[in-house]
């Protein structure tokens, strides 16, 4: 097998972030030896998150097996998923903005076509449903639990209890027209054929607003592992948390 030397484009910091947070962890089940060192367990967690390598892929690389590979990204995950913020506690923040973009995004998984509940009939694909809130720069605040892909980005939005947050904190916020109903705190475009010159000039404002937020979706999608997961389902919760407590660790 060929061995060769690759990079991650993260900073140091994101690493010593991470290695901190597995030497609290260690230290607290009272760890007396590992394989690995806690800034090799944070680098291996690290290259399967940003690069999106393979456990086949690392454990060669590591010179460990598949199944330490396993349990040290899922350690490290857990971990990274227990700091995110909820998003009561993500609302301290997002109060202190002008206003907020919420927007949904689709992380394609690998399913077969029997997998119903995962499959979204608007993008012809299996995958997972993942709302997101930004600030008026398009930097990326909150993520919320993942779906199933057949979900609606409005019904995610109020199971998630985002449109009730934003009404309780009296926010703006400038959403695309799949939240068409939401109700006062989401602004949307007007619809229709034959508008009105200054609903037009509305809609070319507000997507210009809106557009921004996608931002946050390329800083989601840099994660090159979120671009297509092979894991279980119950597992992509923990890995969007994991990815927004590193963006915000780098940031």
């Amino acid at each position: 097998m060929l061995v060769y030397p690759s990079s991650i484009d993260l900073s140091t910091r994101t690493l010593r972030f991470l290695a901190g947070q597995l030497t609290a962890r260690r230290r607290d089940i009272g760890t007396r030896w590992r394989r690995l060192p806690v800034a090799r367990q944070a680098l291996l967690a690290l290259a399967h998150l940003r690069c999106g390598d393979t456990y086949a892929r690392l454990a060669a690389g590591f010179g460990i097996g598949l199944a330490t590979v396993y349990r040290y990204i899922r350690e490290a995950i857990e971990v990274l998923a227990a700091l995110a913020p909820t998003l009561a506690e993500a609302m301290r923040t997002i109060r202190t903005k002008a206003f907020v973009i919420l927007d949904g995004t689709l992380l394609p998984i690998d399913r077969i076509a029997a997998d119903t509940p995962y499959y979204s009939g608007k993008h012809k694909r299996h995958a997972m449903n993942v709302q997101v809130l930004t600030d008026p720069f398009g930097r990326l605040l909150w993520a919320s639990p993942a779906l199933p892909g057949s979900t609606h980005d409005l019904t995610a939005a109020r199971q998630h209890g985002i449109i009730d947050a934003l009404a309780a904190a009296g926010l703006k916020c400038w959403a695309d027209n799949a939240y068409q109903g939401a109700g006062r705190p989401v602004r949307v475009q007007f619809r229709g054929r034959h508008l009105k010159q200054w609903k037009r000039r509305h809609n070319t404002t507000h997507t210009k607003i809106r557009c921004v937020g996608e931002r946050a979706m390329a800083t989601l999608k840099g994660w090159r592992l979120l671009r297509k997961l092979r894991c279980s389902t119950n597992r992509i919760t923990n890995i969007v948390k994991a990815v927004l407590v590193l963006h915000h660790a780098s940031a």
